[in-house]
């Protein structure tokens, strides 16, 4: 019985610990490791000398943050993509929102596409098809009126001699001729649609200014640009974006004007040069184009979410305006003084030329006198 006593005390005092919360254990373990120190440093004496301190900090980060290359974001190397991302409305449409795919990313890009063809169509393929018919468009819209203005009359149509068309109709000749110059450009249109663009001097430069945008280069890229065009605003990706920009916007005018040339002669049966005064000698036209040049050097038109036409003096016309109010009170005052000069001058001129008026008609009064008087001497004295 003892026995049994003294196994089942020695049991529980092993496995007591198993009954004692964590931080006790802890606590005790802890304690009887400061006890173990402190007991096996007793009688010991520790010298501040011997302790060294690493005082090197190691002041190199872990992690490398990888550097950005700059031409990423400098616009004269890369053209930058979402112009229009900030905006909710259409920049060409106010009143519709902004179609998604149309950021300002690409030239010509306003935000225009009333029937979402953006969002179910390759922007590539509809920017080459749009580029191809305004170069087209502004081959013709010079053409058209040429062909009424110098063109023989053989190969023009009709009794008014209109241009050959779809909606004027052709004669045998001009048929032949039209169908002649619309087969060659569809024979180059199918040699150049799978064309390669970034193998080419012009290719490679488009590779690089639309490498954050994609890698296709650009719709439109024939590696043409004998005078140097190209470069006018700049041999960087902003100035090349800006030609196209003008190219683009002079093709969708030019698309416009020849669809209003077909319909106008189809519609009136009369040369588009006929009467018109963009082709006959007129004072209009310069007054017209003059207004426009004076009206865009002083204001600007702006479009907002609430109205369609603001027209808005510029901080430049501003102060073009008080440059020329400037210089006109400046002449007015020097036309003043010069004024009241040349009137002295023309006032003792006047009276010069009014004496010697007077002594002309004197002399020629005596003269007629003096003839008078010797005719009748001669006729009355015989």
């Amino acid at each position: 019985m003892k026995t049994t006593s003294a196994i089942l005390a020695l049991f529980l005092t092993q496995n007591a610990n198993a009954f004692v919360p964590a931080n006790s254990i802890v606590s005790s373990s802890a304690l009887s490791a400061a006890t173990s120190t402190s007991e096996a440093t007793k009688g010991k004496v520790f010298n501040e000398d011997s302790v060294k301190y690493d005082t090197v900090v190691n002041a190199e980060p872990k992690f490398k943050v990888k550097e950005v290359d700059p031409s990423i974001v400098d616009p004269k190397k890369r053209v930058q993509t979402g112009r229009y991302l900030g905006r909710e409305m259409s920049v060409s449409v106010p009143f519709l929102k902004r179609p998604t795919n149309l950021d300002g990313t690409h030239a010509g890009d306003v935000g225009f596409d009333p029937l979402g063809l953006s969002e179910n169509l390759d922007m590539y393929t509809m920017m080459e098809a749009e580029v191809r018919h305004a170069r087209l468009a502004m081959l013709a819209v010079v053409g058209w009126p040429l062909a009424e203005l110098v063109g023989p009359n053989f190969m023009l149509h009709g009794p008014n001699h209109i241009t050959p068309s779809v909606l004027n109709g052709f004669d045998p000749l001009s048929f032949i001729a039209v169908a002649a110059i619309f087969g060659g450009f569809g024979y180059f249109e199918y040699k150049t649609s799978l064309r390669r663009v970034d193998d080419t001097k012009i290719g490679k430069k488009h590779a690089e200014d639309m490498a954050n945008v994609w890698k296709y280069g650009v719709p439109g890229d024939y590696n043409f640009d004998p005078l140097n065009f190209y470069s006018l605003f700049g041999d960087t990706a902003d100035g090349r974006k800006a030609m196209r920009e003008l190219e683009i916007s002079h093709g969708r005018w030019a698309m416009a004007g020849i669809t209003g040339f077909a319909a106008l002669e189809a519609l009136t049966g009369h040369q588009i040069v006929e009467n018109n005064m963009f082709f006959e000698p007129n004072a209009i036209l310069p007054a017209a184009a003059l207004a426009y040049l004076s009206f865009g050097f002083f204001f600007e038109v702006k479009n907002t979410d609430q109205y369609l036409f603001q027209i808005e003096k510029t901080s430049e016309g501003e102060v073009r305006m008080e440059r020329i109010q400037r210089e006109l009170s400046a002449f007015t005052a020097e036309a003043g003084v010069s004024g009241g000069e040349a009137f002295s001058f023309l006032s003792n001129a006047a009276e010069i030329a009014a004496d010697t008026a007077k002594d002309l008609k004197m002399k020629y009064d005596t003269l007629t006198d003096d003839y008078t008087k010797n005719v009748m001497s001669k006729n009355y004295d015989k």
